[in-house]
């Protein structure tokens, strides 16, 4: 939340004096705007305290110049005086005055820079507090999630955070458990009732999130409300609302009780299944840069996550359990394979051990398990994973060549059908020869011409014949590199 201008203004430091729009001080300031222009407002944003000097500016503009402002919504007015104007024109004082405009003097010996830092600081520590309060509320949520209530405690807990009501649905849209006091009531049967037509009303988003390639949150907007609507997992949603929009804090809020909710659900599942589930989404927090969330919830469950460098392997197993059973590392279940976060220090022994039951790919080496570094991470691992090596390393992708990824048997197959009308030509020209020798030289047709001692006229007229037989353009780059690949894996038929 931005500071008001009343906590700038009561600043010592900036000596500024209060002319005019007392009662107006309690307007947030995001921002600080110097401006000598007669209209500023195309410039700004709204909230802003402008600061000028009027230096084009005189008692006739003033009605003008703090109307456009007070459309604009900015949040104040800061007159500096001591060069233009000895004192605030009196014109100004009146208009603002009239108007609800907040205005202050800004003395000869407060630089418009000292003012502009001042607020930036007080917006730094605003934030601050915000992101201190929402570590505090996630250590909350996970108290909460450690309560014999369960979910239901940490569905209660959020309400109280974010100040409004809190829906956890299962699978069929009803209602697990409600918080909060939907309609601000505090009778039990008046609070089901509503509790029940919000759920009710929410039915359609609910099936929305639940439709293959749906998105991973609604948020919905009203004039008196705004709701936020999560799928958790396979096995439920929730929807969080509350009258004032919701911060980027408060989202972060909502987004760690999804998480402690997705776990609670799908421990109920079994104990490997609500394994694989915590660890998935740990893996989740991790991604979204939720450290401390995703080190707490592991802590709990008496483990860990690395610190430091590691390597992330990509490992397809037809065994998962077996795999996870053995390596002495954090994993967890991505998709259809299994991500492994191994300490650098260790990641060749672990490979190994992966490798013994499956495929694997390995990352180059990352310094932060968190956030980008981690999603490029697990890019990297997958990448390698798809070649057909038992083990592949990104690093090393590259200089194998791009052949040597391709499964052999396939590459064969693949070149045998290519270049078979080519091998079943009757003429007495050889069609598979004159078309390697062509795209050895580039398509250069003196050179091909010259390797097969034949003329350029001769060549032309075969490389017509191989297009018309194999029914492609050999202008085309892609067709090109196609029968190169192909004439690679079968040379001679």
């Amino acid at each position: 939340m931005a500071p008001s201008l009343r906590r700038v203004v009561a600043l010592d430091a900036l000596r500024l004096r209060l002319l005019a729009g007392g009662g107006a001080l309690d307007r947030p300031v995001r921002w600080v705007a110097v401006s000598e222009l007669e209209d500023p407002t195309p410039f700004l944003e709204g909230d802003e305290l402008v600061l000028t000097t009027g230096m084009r500016l005189t008692s006739d503009d003033a009605k003008l110049y703090v109307s456009r402002l007070v459309t604009r919504g900015v949040a104040g007015l800061g007159f500096g005086v001591g060069l233009t104007h000895d004192e605030v024109p009196a014109g100004f004082v009146g208009a603002a005055e009239e108007a609800g405009l907040p205005l202050v003097e800004v003395p000869r010996a407060t630089p418009f820079i000292a003012v502009g830092k001042a607020v930036s600081d007080l917006l730094a520590a605003e934030r601050y507090e915000e992101i201190r309060g929402a570590f505090a509320a996630q250590g909350r949520l996970t108290r909460a999630a450690l309560q014999p209530e369960g979910m239901d405690a940490v569905v209660d807990r959020l309400a109280r955070e974010i100040g409004g009501w809190v829906l956890l649905l299962d699978e069929a849209g009803n209602i697990r458990h409600a918080a909060g006091e939907p309609g601000g009531t505090k009778a039990p049967d008046r609070a089901a009732e509503l509790a029940a037509k919000r759920a009710a009303a929410l039915a359609p988003e609910v099936a929305r999130l639940r439709a293959a390639g749906a998105p991973s949150s609604l948020a919905l907007a009203a004039p008196d409300e705004h709701v936020v609507v999560q799928p958790l997992g396979r096995r439920g949603s929730f929807a969080v609302g509350s009258a004032r929009p919701f911060s980027a804090i408060g989202h972060t809020i909502i987004n760690a009780a999804a998480s402690l909710l997705t776990l609670g659900l799908e421990q109920g599942s079994g104990p490997k299944e609500g394994g694989r589930r915590v660890r998935a989404a740990v893996l989740r927090l991790l991604l979204a840069g939720e450290v401390q969330g995703a080190t707490e919830t592991v802590a709990e469950l008496g483990a860990e996550l690395p610190s430091g460098p590691l390597v992330v392997l990509a490992c397809d197993t037809p065994d998962p359990d077996a795999l996870v059973a053995c390596l002495p590392c954090f994993t967890a279940p991505y998709g259809e394979i299994t991500i492994a976060l191994a300490p650098a220090a260790e990641a060749e022994d672990l490979i190994a051990l992966a490798a013994a039951r499956g495929r694997v790919g390995a990352s180059n080496p990352v310094g932060d398990p968190r956030g980008a570094d981690l999603s490029t991470a697990i890019d990297q691992a997958e990448q390698a994973l798809v070649t057909a090596h038992p083990v592949a390393r990104f690093a090393e992708l590259a200089g194998q060549g791009l052949l040597s990824l391709v499964d052999p048997e396939a590459a064969r197959a693949f070149a045998a059908a290519l270049l078979a009308p080519l091998h079943a030509y009757g003429s007495r020209a050889d069609l598979v020869t004159s078309l390697h020798a062509y795209l050895s030289s580039n398509g250069h047709w003196d050179a091909a011409a010259q390797r097969l001692g034949v003329h350029r006229h001769t060549l032309r007229y075969r490389m017509r014949r191989v297009g018309e037989l194999l029914g492609r353009d050999l202008d085309d780059p892609a067709t090109r590199a196609e029968l190169w690949i192909a004439l690679t894996f079968n040379p001679g038929g």
